[in-house]
């Protein structure tokens, strides 16, 4: 299916159906000014000045949704006779789609806040310009959230994992991505979801997404997996900003922990290129190191934000570690079992990891 949403571009950074295309009738000015309309004056004000506005820009509209130019003579009368019916009969009027199309192949589904008047409007021209199949998803974004928010709650703290975990720098993540290749469906990636590496500095590179998209992401990532056991990053209950659903965070405590482990200076080496290959990464460390100065004591105050300037990117990262990051992991992690430690410097970690899922999958509990 293809997913078109017609909410504004602020609603859609929000979150969205996983994989929809943002084709906004209203931008995020022209919604604030409609909503403004609707309170301040009337739900017919608002909606004749959001249809000038939505008819301004449709030709584009159509165009970015059947990816070919469309000209006026195909849509502006039908636009003109539907435009009429939602001014006669304001908050009556239905404008009906063949829900039966969603299981046509090739089908294109068009959603607004609540499946009402922008989708169902936008499904009738299309339909009768003769490009459909289109249908509404039924209840528009806000049934779609309702449906993953039970979702993330019915979420089992009894599934089985292999938890990842070790200090900053061993390159937990980039060892699910490579287990991931190998063993596809098998890893759950949440930083990747979150957009962040879960630390003070975690954001720098990155976009952090909000916890509604963070929540859709964890919910389609669990629709695509393989069978249990899967590998995931052990993390506190937060990842940045967003939290994880009560129901993993338990199943990560309870799962099986294994310790990565690295040299402190392979560590130094793998953050560097992990943060310094992003652009305006030097500004954005500069913007946060005070406030880490501050945290390790007045004895830092300066010194980690000098030897950035300086270029010396190997004595902070060495600092950090040693003073800020280390010292964290060993209170989070203090008297956890692990039952195996292995090392991300040495050849064979991937093959590692998938011999302990083997030696353990057939123990496993059903999920």
């Amino acid at each position: 299916m293809d997913f078109i949403d017609l909410r504004s571009p602020s609603e859609f950074l929000r979150d969205h159906v996983p994989g929809a295309r943002n084709v906004p009738l209203l931008d995020n000015q022209g919604r604030a000014a409609v909503g403004l309309l609707y309170h301040k004056k009337s739900p017919e004000a608002a909606l004749a000045y959001g249809l000038r506005l939505v008819e301004r820009g449709l030709g584009q509209k159509l165009e970015a949704v059947l990816g070919r130019p469309v000209s006026r003579v195909e849509w502006g009368r039908i636009f003109q006779a539907l435009a009429s019916r939602l001014g006669r009969k304001l908050g009556e009027i239905r404008l009906e789609t063949n829900h039966e199309l969603a299981s046509a192949p090739k089908v294109k589904v068009v959603y607004c806040w609540r499946g009402g008047m922008r989708s169902s409007s936008m499904a009738a021209l299309l339909n009768l310009m003769g490009e459909g199949p289109v249908a509404v998803l039924e209840g528009g974004y806000k049934a779609y959230r309702g449906w993953v928010m039970d979702s993330v709650s019915s979420i089992s703290g009894s599934i089985p994992l292999l938890v990842l975990r070790g200090p900053t720098g061993v390159g937990k993540t980039d060892a699910l991505r490579n287990l991931e290749e190998v063993m596809p469906g098998s890893t759950l990636d949440l930083e990747g979801m979150a957009q962040h590496r879960s630390s003070a500095l975690g954001d720098i590179g990155t976009s952090p997404v909000s916890q509604p998209a963070f929540e859709s992401a964890i919910v389609a990532r669990l629709g695509a997996m393989s069978s249990p056991p899967w590998f995931i990053e052990g993390e506190s209950r937060k990842v940045g900003d967003v939290q994880i659903p009560l129901g993993l965070f338990q199943a990560m405590e309870r799962g099986d922990q294994i310790q990565i482990e690295a040299p402190l200076e392979w560590r130094v080496d793998f953050l560097g290129h992990e943060y310094l290959g992003h652009p305006d990464a030097s500004a954005s460390l500069a913007e946060r190191l005070p406030f880490l100065e501050s945290r390790m004591g007045s004895e830092w105050s300066g010194r980690l934000t000098g030897g950035l300037a300086l270029g010396r990117w190997r004595e902070v990262a060495k600092g950090l570690l040693e003073n800020y990051y280390d010292p964290l992991y060993l209170h989070h992690d203090r008297g956890r079992n692990f039952l195996e430690t292995l090392r991300s410097d040495k050849p064979g970690l991937v093959g590692d990891l998938i011999s302990l899922r083997e030696q353990g999958a057939t123990l496993a509990p059903p999920a």
